[in-house]
């Protein structure tokens, strides 16, 4: 696929959106209204006309610039016609002045019907001279805001609403700068699922909450590869800053933690955000001096076998449990730790007092979205391999989670150690080159990402990656060129060279939460998927078109 035709089919649908919503949107029906849009009179409609061809032809050169090739896009093209039918409506009665001359005296009638004009359509001209200069830098800011650059590939995502119950949530934003945790908590809100816990009800806010002003919140990130693999750091400033503004004052305590597995590192020199050199240690120490918050790399303990605080062993560690699971035959293994602030966390039982467990943990799963070499797919369910403590696909550790995610041990291990309230899932650069591309992640370096610009969220970690991966994985790869998509697609059951099949092994992790008692799902009649964009008014392109030659028709 060449890189003129990326630059149409990811370009074009911002280029429609912009333009077709202002277009339709009830500003421009406003002005247009004033100047006798619904009026039969004839020169009342021209003029209408003329507004709106004028509108549609300062878009033409704004979208156009310097690259003539540009007027070839679709947009370009719609924005054309309507130029060219105002000009059908308009142009008759333009010509027939012309026939008057340039007597004086046509000159002063000319002046007297100016001013006449004037009086009487002031407001649409005083729109173009103010309020359409005005709307047009917010137009040019927002779609400076929109516009992709590098590697970036706009996606077209779609809401749905769920046939059957019970349903999943997901959460779905997208835009530049527009998919950020902010917005996300504000969208998960207005859909009834407040971030905050507390006993006052209000916006993002109430005892259904799912942070309390108390909480120890620990946020689980992807720290085993640097450049683009990990999760975006820009991205945890904002959950941090999201938490210590809590509505009740902020009195917990927040830790950043993961188990690279020996290979990760939660100090990289080169990481996922705008500023590259910004890492999770980073931003955890510009809230530290003022906050509980803190990091802590689970790689340090991960060879390290100890009993519960409960059993008297106050030693950092992990927990081994001492048999397979039937099911899945993951040996699941867990961390306990002390931070840097003096909190005893068992990532199963909670905050150790001394004497009892305190139900204060709360997990907030935060993984990236990209493509995998071995399972197809990492996102929400499979993130939990940096909880456990890995030593069979790489000795050192304690467990065997890696080879377990074929039989749904990431189920397992979900279910039997510390269920995650929330899975924040970061696509703002994804990895959308399938296996066996030399590219394929989880490594992923900066030429290799693609930026989609979209975050989502849901409490079900299982309809989140089916929905991400069907939805903006696949859809990203196949922009970007690839045909082949079995590895990312969760309806396919073609295992080829991976490890399993991502459409094998995450049914078969629903499963086994579903036997652990947890509500969660890979049929998409029971996903609610809300979406919110900075430009969300629906286009309908063919009715208005045909709704514009039907009037140029009626004029003629």
């Amino acid at each position: 696929m060449t890189s003129d035709v990326l630059e149409n089919d990811s370009k074009e649908g911002i280029s429609n959106d912009v333009f077709y919503t202002v277009l339709k949107s009830q500003a421009v029906l406003w002005l247009l209204s004033f100047n006798g849009w619904d009026k039969k009179e004839k020169k009342n409609r021209n003029s209408s006309f003329l507004l709106l061809g004028m509108t549609s032809l300062l878009w033409f050169l704004f979208r156009t610039g310097t690259k003539p090739t540009r007027a070839l896009y679709p947009c370009q093209r719609a924005a054309l016609e309507t130029v060219s039918m105002s000009a059908q409506a308009f142009l008759p009665a333009a010509l027939t002045s012309l026939f008057v001359g340039f007597s004086f005296r046509s000159m002063r009638l000319s002046m007297d019907k100016m001013k006449a004009g004037i009086k009487r359509y002031w407001k649409p001209i005083l729109a173009l001279v103010i309020i359409l200069p005005t709307a047009g830098f917010g137009i040019a800011f927002l779609w400076n805001s929109m516009q992709p650059s590098g590697n970036d590939v706009l996606l077209t995502l779609t809401p749905q609403v769920a046939t059957t119950s019970p349903a999943s949530d997901i959460y779905v934003l997208q835009g530049r700068t527009f998919a950020t945790i902010p917005n996300l908590i504000n969208l998960m809100g207005t859909q009834g699922l407040a971030f905050y816990q507390s006993d006052t009800t209000g916006a993002n806010q109430g005892p259904t909450g799912l942070i309390a002003s108390n909480d120890v919140v620990l946020i689980k990130v992807n720290s085993q590869w640097a450049y683009r693999g990990g999760t975006n750091t820009d991205l945890l400033r904002q959950l941090i800053q999201a938490l210590i503004d809590h509505p009740d004052g902020f009195e917990g305590e927040i830790v950043v933690a993961d188990n690279g597995q020996g290979f990760g590192n939660l100090d990289w020199a080169e990481n996922n955000a705008e500023d590259r050199s910004q890492s999770f240690t980073d931003v955890v120490a510009s809230f530290a001096t003022d906050y509980a918050v803190n990091v802590y790399d689970w790689q340090s303990i991960r060879p390290t076998e100890v009993d519960e605080y409960s059993d008297g062993d106050m030693n950092d560690g992990y927990i081994r449990a001492s048999v397979l699971d039937v099911d899945t035959g993951i040996r699941v293994t867990y961390p306990k730790f002390q931070t840097t602030d003096g909190t005893y966390v068992s990532f199963k039982h909670g905050i150790w007092n001394g004497t009892a467990y305190e139900n204060r943990l709360k997990v907030i799963n935060f993984p990236i979205l990209k493509s995998h070499q071995r399972y197809g797919v990492t996102g929400a369910t499979k993130h939990y391999m940096g909880v456990q403590s890995e030593g069979q696909a790489n000795p050192g550790g304690l467990g065997n989670g890696h080879y377990a995610i074929a039989d749904g041990g990431m189920g397992t291990l979900l279910s039997e150690t510390r269920y995650p309230v929330l899975n924040i899932l970061d696509a703002i650069w994804i990895n959308a080159n399938p296996y066996p591309e030399s590219t394929c992640g989880p490594r992923t370096t900066y030429e290799a990402a693609t930026r989609v610009n979209v975050l989502m969220a849901s409490t079900d970690p299982i309809a989140l990656d089916y929905w991400a991966a069907k939805h903006v994985l696949m859809q990203a790869a196949e922009l970007i060129g690839y045909t082949n998509l079995y590895t990312m697609d969760p309806d396919s059951d073609i295992r080829g060279s991976l490890t399993e099949a991502f459409g094998v092994w995450l049914p078969l992790t629903e499963a086994e939460l579903i036997r652990n008692g947890y509500t969660v799902t890979c049929d998409e009649s029971r996903m609610n998927v809300y979406i919110t964009q900075p430009l969300s008014i629906p286009i309908d392109i063919p009715s208005l078109s045909m709704f514009l030659k039907e009037e140029v028709h009626r004029i003629d």
